[in-house]
């Protein structure tokens, strides 16, 4: 309890109920009395909702719950007008801290519910968990909010304090990379660090409910710094690794073009080789670059002679980048860029000439497993704000979760999380148990079809969402301000990174090649 809370005037329910009228209006809420007198006329939903017979000079607990977000009260400018508590009486409602748990039903995967059990998780896997989430909570998320409405990229302090600790190695997955290096203090080794570990990582990010920030935050650098890593030549690729997970330099994968989405073959971009094979001069345009806008690198695929090449392109003469506006913010810095007679030397390609089918592809099950752990996060993070929703909304004198269409809704929806997330980790349990050949082997269809089910329940989950909130699921601002941002933005998992129908039938096709020839009816 704070200092000023506990220097509250001890206020009775009557003496309330004399300031009733413009001008000297007090309400209870929670047990804390306000003086909204000056207020009143600054309120934005108007004088007259706050001298309503059960507002002005009443406990409007219910009402205010009715129309504001508890987070609402916490602001200084609202906080202040706090000058008493009713005697006898405490809060009711908690705030949540940086970090808690939360304690709605199915809020949180199983592994973070007390009454369950799971085989997956460690306790190093429970501490970073609890490292990040208040990270998130702290750091990330109240940045995120604001440049997701200013369109701004991600704060320079935001960046310096994920390379800090560590965050930009760990979320590049297991491997030598993060061997001997402090990971969040020290809260796991780097040679200890699995998948589970980057799922903590990936679904708590995702819990900043802001899609667009999410995208433009180092987003590029999970799918655009892999092939730096694994097909990279010396000295670049060391040089390069530690600008990027310092946090000094950015990079964007540069593959998609308006010619070629999921068609990786058909690509269009050129680099056409020197006579002395010293450079490379790269042409042509690539199309909804994530991040691309604030990259000071790019990982690029390039038709060239005998097939498909990747280049690491970093910005200079003949690179422009050019702003697309999405249905999402611009925070995310999603590029259209043009490579005009680009040179770049040698030694900046990515594996063998020819072969950068391999290398485009050799990341596409991480980067799809990346997207299922933040759906599935997502999905969730939309059903505990449904299930707060129907428990504080009254209609027809009784709360929203009274009414049985409404139950029925919240059946399927959490249904749909708990699915997906066994399923999730399920996949994720044999990623730790895989090599990287048997993962691709046995794992890409697996996979797609789990990234397709995450993005279809939660087109499903959003209309319910919108549904249950009404008008204000479909508002910017206010209650429903997280479920008008997932439904307009939950498409993007379900288009990025393959799109359902490519991965479903991705899915199918893999299965065939298993299908034995001597089986029958």
């Amino acid at each position: 309890m704070s200092a000023q809370e506990t220097n509250l005037k001890p206020l009775t329910k009557d003496e309330v109920a004399k300031h009733n009228k413009q001008g000297d209006l007090w309400i209870i809420i929670d047990s804390f009395v306000y003086d909204l007198s000056k207020f009143g006329a600054m309120h934005p939903g108007g004088l007259g909702v706050l001298l309503d017979e059960e507002v002005a000079g009443q406990d409007a607990t219910t009402v205010f719950y009715g129309l504001h977000r508890s987070e609402v009260l916490q602001k200084p400018q609202y906080a202040r007008l706090r000058i008493g508590q009713i005697e006898g009486e405490k809060p009711r409602i908690i705030v949540p801290q940086p970090g808690s748990i939360s304690k709605v039903p199915y809020g949180e995967p199983t592994w973070l519910t007390p009454e369950f059990k799971s085989p997956y998780y460690k306790d190093s896997h429970r501490a970073l968990q609890k490292v990040m989430r208040k990270f998130v909570d702290e750091v990330i998320t109240p940045d995120a909010h604001a440049c997701e409405e200013s369109g701004k990229r991600a704060s320079k302090e935001v960046l310096e304090a994920m390379a800090k600790v560590n965050l930009n190695r760990m979320r590049l997955g297991p491997g030598k990379h993060l061997h001997g290096q402090e990971l969040f203090g020290g809260v796991v080794k780097g040679e200890e660090f699995d998948y589970f570990h980057e799922l903590v990582i990936n679904q708590e990010i995702a819990r900043m409910g802001a899609r667009g920030y999410g995208d433009g935050l180092n987003a590029g650098m999970v799918i655009g710094l892999p092939p730096v890593m694994n097909f990279g030549q010396e000295p670049l690729r060391s040089r390069v690794l530690d600008e990027v997970f310092s946090g000094q330099k950015i990079i964007s994968l540069a593959i998609s073009e308006a010619f070629a989405g999921s068609d990786v073959a058909g690509l269009r971009t050129t680099a056409t080789k020197s006579e002395d094979g010293k450079t490379w001069t790269i042409n042509g345009t690539k199309k909804w670059i994530s991040g691309g806008m604030h990259s000071d690198y790019f990982t690029v695929g390039a038709r060239t002679d005998g097939g498909l090449t990747v280049f690491l392109v970093p910005r200079g003469e003949g690179v422009e980048t050019k702003q697309i506006k999405t249905s999402y913010s611009t925070a995310a810095g999603t590029a259209y860029i043009t490579f005009d007679n680009v040179k770049v030397p040698a030694e900046n390609m990515l594996g063998p000439e020819d072969g950068g089918l391999l290398v485009i592809l050799s990341n596409f099950n991480h980067e799809r497993w990346v997207m299922c752990c933040a759906s599935a996060r997502s999905s969730r993070m939309v059903v505990e704000e449904c299930l707060k929703w129907a428990s504080q909304r009254f209609v027809f004198g009784k709360p929203l979760l009274a009414q049985a269409v409404i139950r029925q809704k919240f059946a399927h929806m959490i249904a749909k999380i708990e699915a997906i997330q066994a399923w999730l980790e399920s996949v994720t349990y044999q990623m730790c148990n895989m090599s990287y050949k048997e993962q691709s082997r046995n794992l890409a269809g697996q996979i797609a079809f789990l990234k397709m089910q995450s993005t279809r329940f939660a087109g499903e989950i959003a209309d319910d969402a919108v549904n249950i909130f009404g008008g204000r699921g479909i508002t910017k601002t206010g209650m429903g301000r997280l479920i008008e941002q997932f439904q307009r933005t939950q498409k993007f998992d379900a288009i990025l990174g393959g799109a359902e129908e490519v991965l479903g039938d991705l899915g199918v096709r893999q299965a065939m090649r298993k299908m034995p020839k001597d089986v029958r009816l």
